[in-house]
């Protein structure tokens, strides 16, 4: 919510939810509202879900992508997640596409060699690998994200940000279908996609 502070007005709008706040003012589904042009709605979790807070997390879920640091202690949540995700929450992996993301990484390090032998082991898409960069902390500082950043100073990111973007678009929500016209308002022209 910082970041989206500092974002300047005229950069493509992103509305972001406060979901830890509460207020007296509003009811939480009315502090929750979506705007109705959105195209993609992001959920971000604590990393500590377990059992019924998982299944309400990814229940209207389209896409889950799990980043994972190379640590041991983030190895062990991922990790415990997971199973929780595929055993407890019993997730169709036939209805909703998971992906992990390798965050804040080291080149020729032992623990992104220890990452990568467990995400390999998982049988789930390694989507990207997401360097330990400054410019994810010049972004952050500017209210813009990566994409937004001189395309020299951030290539390489950007890069590894396309894959996650391409994986996302390969995958099609199925179109909501008006139950009458008279009574249903407009739906948008491109479904609505959650992503957690």
């Amino acid at each position: 919510m910082r970041w989206l502070e500092k974002r300047n007005k005229n950069l493509p709008p992103i509305h972001g939810i406060a979901a830890y706040k509460s207020s007296m003012n509003a009811t939480r589904s009315w502090q929750w509202r979506v705007p109705r042009e959105t195209r993609r709605l992001i959920i971000d979790t604590p990393a500590a879900l377990e059992g019924p807070e998982i299944h309400d997390a990814i229940y209207d879920a389209n896409n889950i992508l799990i980043p994972v640091m190379p640590s041991p202690i983030d190895i062990g949540f991922a990790a415990k997640f997971i199973a929780e995700l595929l055993l407890v929450a019993q997730l169709d992996r036939g209805a909703i596409q998971v992906g992990i993301i390798a965050n804040r990484t080291r080149n020729n390090t032992r623990s992104l060699q220890q990452l990568m032998r467990f995400l390999r082991s998982l049988k789930i898409p390694i989507i990207a690998t997401l360097r330990d960069s400054q410019n994810y902390v010049v972004a952050i500082d500017h209210g813009i994200g990566v994409f937004e950043l001189p395309h020299h100073r951030a290539r390489n990111d950007m890069d590894e940000l396309e894959k996650i973007v391409s994986w996302l678009d390969r995958w099609q929500a199925p179109r909501r279908e008006p139950i009458s016209t008279a009574t249903t308002p407009e739906v948008p022209s491109e479904p609505l996609r959650r992503l957690h």
